[in-house]
């Protein structure tokens, strides 16, 4: 019996090797646990349009991949279909055909024999997922291969990632007891990344602080990544949603990423350490945000070929990070370099084995795993750090508020001398400052008066100009009607010799007894003394009018002599009763002015002056104006009173200064009248020695172009 296997096995192998796929070497299945990675025996063709058929390639020809063990059919929108030989040379018939490769979305496959094609099953991560011979989403046939028979497997795949190939045969038995290796390792690698997490939630849970927060989530996100790679998390999270199982590598490593990128920017105080590199992070996360948004359009190839490269940027870019840190002397950064370094180790023997640099073998497959408990060990380390470095820095916070508080104390004793003083000269500010509201208080109410008595003044001149004009105009017309009387009475008495006695003496008798020429005279000097009287009259209702002009806002040229003459002749009892007063007034151009200002600072002076010779009885006031240059005039206030020293002199024009007593002045007169002047860009000055008298004198301009500027 054992002879006539070897002679049918020999003539299989003959007849395998002389057969039309000479181009896809079969593999003879001996009986061990399981094959190594069949590459070198799989054939493949490209599908570009995905309109092939099983019954179309059942005789076709399938190029030899030539690619190593683990073949790479890269990344395409093109249906891959693969042809695999086989011969089964041992007693074994419960065979299984594995692939390794949880992550391809579409897998078809048929067993061909003697050009019939027998369905085996459709599995992927875009299939509704079935009954597996293991708690994976794991891509294992069963073979009808039988024992000294031969046959070739055809496979139908389909994926928007890497198509790698990693295709075996495995008995029964055999996959059975390796998936149960590795349900403990994948147990053990659950409940370390658990364990963590739960303790490093507690840890949270206890002191608030939100590092601690964003590194549960991360431990949790690399967790469920990291089982979607070997094709758990889809089954366990969702077995029916075919839609979410083929992005949940995609979605978890974008979920790593940001929740690293927050774990990073908390544990690391990136945002305070290195400011520059926030906008930067925000970048990153839009571009995965390009990527999801890709794969979710239908580009999923585009999609992930941008997740992918995102994501290798992203890393580098925290290593940079935490590089930059670890030079700042942060001994958390140091920490975080040496588990992310370690990490991406991991991550770099994972790709470099679907680059087909590393061999495919379960080191390999699950390096990434390994890596993150690493990482993990490592950060766990970092974080208990932290809170050695917290206490440490709590400490040295404390020592440092103890001594500000000191400084503090000592700070606030000197303020409080320092306040005390300020307090006081504060307290004498306001004093004066109220004395200054009191004289100003009155000094409004003494100008309210002014303004009033201006405006009552003013009302009255008019109301006294009327009858005034009235017996003026009066005065001529009885004048001539006197003339008339005296001329019929003349001429009456011409008629004397030609009347009767009898009717002419009883006039006589009545002239003589009135005195009519006595009458006559005095009715003459009557009509001159009204005469005289109204033209006073008259002349001291000019003198009123303009002094109290209302057109104080209206540059006008005016005539100054009329204006000091018109003050002295509202002044007029004062100057009469105590001073002598003499005038001096050339012959002055008109001046462009503010006339009832002007009025103002000519009373002003002439009142101090009146006030200063006091109750002396050959007080002398000398009122001078005259023509400077052509272009200005002056006028000059000059008495003979007690005069004023120095520091009197060269303060006489602040305001609320006064030499007088309380009440008696607000200490504003002349520095009003220094303003009115400086208003009209001339100049007043004051000259006085003690027992020599004061003289002020007053320089305007005789036109006003730039205050007509300044107006304008």
């Amino acid at each position: 019996m054992r002879s006539a296997r070897s002679v049918f096995l020999g003539a299989l192998v003959l007849a395998c090797l002389g057969s039309t796929w000479a181009a896809d070497p079969v593999y003879l299945y001996l009986g061990q646990d399981h094959s190594p990675f069949l590459g070198e025996h799989v054939g493949a063709i490209t599908d570009q349009d995905g309109e092939l058929k099983v019954q179309d390639l059942i005789g076709a020809r399938f190029p030899a991949m030539n690619s190593g063990a683990v073949p790479d059919l890269g990344i395409s929108d093109a249906v891959q279909w693969v042809r695999l030989e086989l011969a089964n040379a041992s007693d074994e018939n419960d065979l299984l055909l594995h692939i390794a490769n949880p992550e391809i979305d579409e897998v078809d496959a048929w067993y061909v024999q003697h050009d019939h094609a027998t369905f085996l099953g459709s599995l992927g991560l875009d299939r509704p997922y079935s009954a597996q011979l293991g708690p994976y989403a794991d891509l294992t046939f069963r073979l009808p291969l039988e024992p000294g028979s031969s046959g070739a497997v055809l496979l139908r795949m389909r994926s928007a990632k890497p198509l790698l190939v990693p295709v075996q045969i495995w008995t029964r038995a055999a996959y059975l007891t390796s998936s149960s290796q590795r349900n403990t390792y994948l147990g053990g690698y659950v409940g370390i990344m658990l364990v963590m997490a739960v303790y490093n939630l507690f840890i949270f849970l206890s002191i608030r602080d939100r590092s601690y927060m964003f590194y549960v989530l991360y431990i949790l996100s690399v967790l469920a990544a990291q089982l979607a790679f070997v094709g758990i998390t889809p089954v366990v999270v969702a077995p029916s949603l075919t839609f979410l199982a083929s992005k949940a590598s995609i979605l978890l490593t974008t979920v790593t990423a940001i929740c690293a990128s927050e774990f990073l920017r908390h544990f690391l105080h990136t945002h305070e350490r290195l400011p520059s590199f926030s906008r930067a992070t925000r970048w990153f996360y839009a571009a995965f945000g390009v990527g999801l948004a890709l794969d979710l359009a239908g580009a999923r190839i585009a999609g992930y070929q941008v997740i992918q490269l995102v994501s290798a940027l992203f890393a580098c870019y925290l290593l940079a990070q935490a590089y930059l840190i670890s030079r700042q002397g942060y001994r958390p950064g140091t920490y975080f370099l040496i588990a992310w370094s370690v990490f991406l180790l991991g991550v770099m023997t994972f790709v470099m084995k679907d680059w087909g640099l590393l061999p495919y073998t379960g080191v390999t497959r699950y390096m990434m795993p390994l890596g993150s408990v690493a990482e993990v060990v490592f950060l766990s380390f970092g974080l208990a750090d932290r809170i050695n470095v917290l206490r440490q820095e709590k400490e040295r916070s404390q020592a440092e508020a103890l001594q500000v508080s000191r400084e503090n104390e000592k700070i606030i004793r000197e303020q409080n001398v320092v306040l005390e003083k300020k307090v006081h000269e504060r307290t004498r500010a306001l004093q004066e400052s109220n004395d200054h509201l009191k004289r100003t208080q009155t000094q409004l109410v003494d100008a309210e008066k002014m303004a009033s008595l201006g405006q009552l003044t003013a009302g009255i001149a008019h109301e006294i100009n009327n009858p005034v004009n009235f017996i003026t105009s009066n005065i001529a017309p009885l004048r001539r009607d006197l003339d008339d009387l005296l001329e019929v009475l003349a001429a009456y008495r011409a008629l004397g010799g030609r009347v009767p006695p009898e009717v002419l003496d009883p006039v006589l008798s009545l002239e003589k007894e009135l005195d009519i020429d006595i009458s006559i005279e005095e009715l003459a000097e009557i009509i001159g003394s009204i005469a005289e009287g109204a033209d006073r009259t008259a002349e001291i209702v000019r003198g009123l009018r303009n002094f109290s002009r209302l057109d104080e806002d209206d540059l006008k040229a005016a005539d100054l002599n009329e204006g000091i003459r018109s003050t002295i002749t509202v002044l007029g009892p004062q100057l009469r009763d105590q001073v002598e007063l003499v005038m001096d007034l050339g012959e002055l151009p008109k001046v462009e002015c503010y006339a009832g200002k002007l009025n103002q600072v000519f009373m002003n002076i002439l009142t101090n002056a009146v006030q200063a010779l006091g109750d002396r009885t050959d007080g002398r006031i000398v009122v001078r104006s005259k023509v400077l240059d052509g272009d200005s005039v002056e006028i000059r206030f000059r008495d003979n009173g007690p005069g004023m020293p120095d520091h009197v002199r060269s303060r006489i024009f602040e305001p609320f200064y006064t030499t007088k007593e309380v009440g008696e002045g607000t200490g504003l007169g002349l520095s009003i009248a220094y303003n009115i002047v400086d208003k009209h860009h001339g100049t007043i000055q004051v000259e006085s020695s003690v027992g020599m008298g004061t003289e002020f004198k007053i320089i305007l301009p005789v036109d006003q172009p730039r205050v007509k500027e300044e107006r304008a």
